[in-house]
């Protein structure tokens, strides 16, 4: 049974729970019973071996812990002598035993069922008269990793957790992210390293600030595990959600990981590994959620910590964290002199644009582009994620770039690469294909620019010789310029990939005096001090330019400015430099109208068409 269908078979728990629970609720059992029973399945085959281990050592006085894990063969252990086919042996003390069967397992996975809030469930469903029937059904499962793989057993969490999301009516966004947009940012992350991963018995670390139920990071397993089985990557997490972290932590165990690294809590007021640094990140943080209830934290920390803390640059408003934790992981970056790092975080369009010269948003945009950090931000479909459909784009940063990125940031716009779910879950109506992900993760690769091509191949139709049908096709060429050399094709071209130089984003912000005069019309000059003999300005025709980095200032103002206002001059310090990043902009075509005698002929043509119906209806 594939992971859809068995996903479906364990929700059908949920005919058991209607009536006692309401529909919302659902998730709040069959989650971590899921778990348990795949907990349950990974110990079957050493179980009895665990429990000689424990009965020897505790005779010996030994601590039987270190011992019951290594005869185990899994990171964990259950000391009871108690399973989930016993359990349903002796109905009468079903709630007892499954309790004591709970408290058999060691600490870590005691922690995830208390995450749960397992033992209350329990009790409710006892009170119900539930229990053992839900026991039962879940005891049925065969979820053995011999029969259900780690990848396979991440998908059908995900399906429950969605399940569990849209009967809440949450926001399933909050707890995973769509697999295709994982694989995309893991391919990005690891393309330029392809030789350093394929060493054998290569080790690196990999980090996720809002970890979920941990998809990114098993992704990321599963990609390194394909390319180099001699390859091992040590995962580390944080996430807020208790019910998302106690469904990371045990998928993390089932995959030997340390859980240990896998911390609960708000990543931005309380940094889970403070003095850690990271080979490789990745994060889908929540889109313009407000980070109110941390700012006392966040904001001591920039005050009082500056660039030792994590978020030096500046601070965003407070009605958008997402730059936050872009910083945060730029301080989880490994110095470059020990290898450096890479990271890729998905964001909405906001922390492209908002905020103007000197505001937060510029200044972090100002200190990631000036330090030469970022290598590419792609442009994402819309109606990708579960929860919203808003446009998004991930940025790559790096403070390892190779040789021939440095200076440069690459744009793509993959906005396009998208095709249709069959059936769309929430917000989620399109998916990127196999395909696009290819395509995107080979320009980023080869960092090259590139170009959309149509082609549109005018022929007859069968039914009308006079009716010219069009077939199109897009491809992605490699390179800019040039058109291909078709007769029989019209060919339209727009920007796939751009390289442009950092500077490009910048600008200067400066602020243009006009003189302030009097009655007669005369200019007021300044009477004391500095401003003595000085034109005074006139705050009501104070304005602002913005004039590129790239622009000398003077020129600029000579160009724009004089010509119309004769008297003005720039007070320069007043001047701001400030950076934002237009990707749209970049990538606007413009399609000129048709000539009017086309339209005028197709006014003629509908107008003729409409007077023949008239004079039609009137006979």
């Amino acid at each position: 049974m594939n992971q859809s269908g068995l996903s479906a078979l364990i929700w059908s728990v949920a005919d058991l729970l209607r009536g006692d629970y309401r529909q919302s609720e659902y998730g709040r059992v069959i989650l971590p019973f899921t778990v348990l029973r795949r907990l349950d399945c990974v110990l079957q085959p050493t179980k009895e071996a665990v429990l000689r281990e424990n009965e020897e050592k505790t005779r010996e006085g030994l601590n039987p812990d270190p011992f019951m894990r290594r005869v185990s063969g899994a990171a964990f252990y259950n000391a009871s002598s108690l399973d989930m086919r016993r359990l349903v042996g002796d109905q009468d003390n079903i709630g007892p035993n499954l309790l004591s069967y709970i408290e058999g397992f060691s600490p870590e996975v005691k922690d995830i069922f208390d995450r749960f809030s397992f033992a209350e469930q329990v009790d409710r469903l006892a009170k119900n008269k539930l229990l053992y029937m839900v026991t039962e059904k879940f005891a049925g499962f065969d979820l053995h990793p011999g029969r259900v793989s780690n990848m396979q057993m991440g998908l059908i969490f995900e399906e429950l957790i969605r399940k569990f999301a849209e009967a809440s009516n949450d926001t399933a966004g909050e707890h995973f992210t769509p697999r295709e947009v994982i694989r995309l940012m893991v391919n990005l992350l690891f393309v330029e390293d392809d030789d350093v991963l394929s060493k054998p018995g290569v080790v690196r670390t990999i980090y996720d600030p809002t970890a979920g139920t941990g998809g990114m990071l098993s992704v990321a397993d599963e990609y390194l595990s394909e390319h180099n089985p001699d390859a091992r990557l040590t995962m580390y997490g944080q996430e807020l959600n208790d019910l998302s972290y106690a469904i990371c932590k045990a998928d993390m165990l089932i995959k030997g990981q340390d859980v240990r690294n896998i911390v609960a809590g708000n990543t931005l007021s309380e940094d889970g590994h403070p003095d850690t640094k990271f080979d490789y990140m990745l994060s889908n943080p929540p889109f313009g959620v407000e980070w109110k209830k941390v700012q006392k934290e966040v904001k001591r920390e920039h005050e009082v910590e500056g660039f030792n803390g994590r978020f030096g640059p500046g601070l965003p408003r407070v009605s958008d964290g997402s730059l936050l934790f872009l910083m945060h992981l730029l301080s989880k970056m490994r110095p470059a002199k020990d290898g450096g790092s890479r990271f890729a975080i998905v964001l909405n369009g906001s922390p492209l644009f908002t905020g103007g010269a000197g505001s937060g948003e510029s200044e972090i945009r100002r200190y990631v582009l000036e330090n030469d950090l970022v290598e590419a931000i792609i442009g994402l479909p819309t109606d990708l994620f579960y929860n919203t459909g808003i446009a998004t784009y991930v940025w790559v940063l790096s403070n390892r770039k190779p040789e021939h990125r440095k200076g440069l940031v690459q744009l793509i716009d993959a906005s396009s690469l998208w095709q249709k779910m069959r059936k769309s879950l929430g917000s989620k109506r399109r998916e990127i294909s196999g395909e696009g992900i290819a395509q995107i993760t080979k320009i980023f690769g080869d960092c090259i620019e590139a170009e959309f091509h149509t082609y549109t191949e005018a022929r007859d139709t069968p039914e009308d010789a006079q009716e010219r049908a069009a077939r199109s096709w897009t491809e992605i060429v490699e390179g800019r310029g040039g058109m291909p050399g078709k007769m029989d094709v019209i060919t339209k071209v727009r920007p796939f990939s751009l390289l442009l130089p950092n500077k490009a984003f910048g600008y200067r912000q400066i602020t243009v005096e006009r003189p302030q005069r009097d009655e007669a019309g005369k200019i007021v000059l300044g009477t004391r001090g500095a401003q003595k003999g000085k034109p005074q300005p006139d705050t009501a025709l104070r304005d602002t330019e913005i004039v590129p980095l790239t622009e000398d200032v003077e020129e600029y103002f000579q160009r724009e400015v004089l010509p119309h206002a004769p008297d003005a001059w720039v007070d320069h310090d007043k001047t701001r430099v400030g950076y934002e990043i237009p990707f749209n902009r970049h990538f606007y075509v413009f399609e000129p109208p048709r000539d009017l005698e086309e339209i005028d002929a197709d006014l003629e043509e509908v107008t003729r068409n409409i007077q023949r119906m008239l004079a039609e209806l009137a006979a």
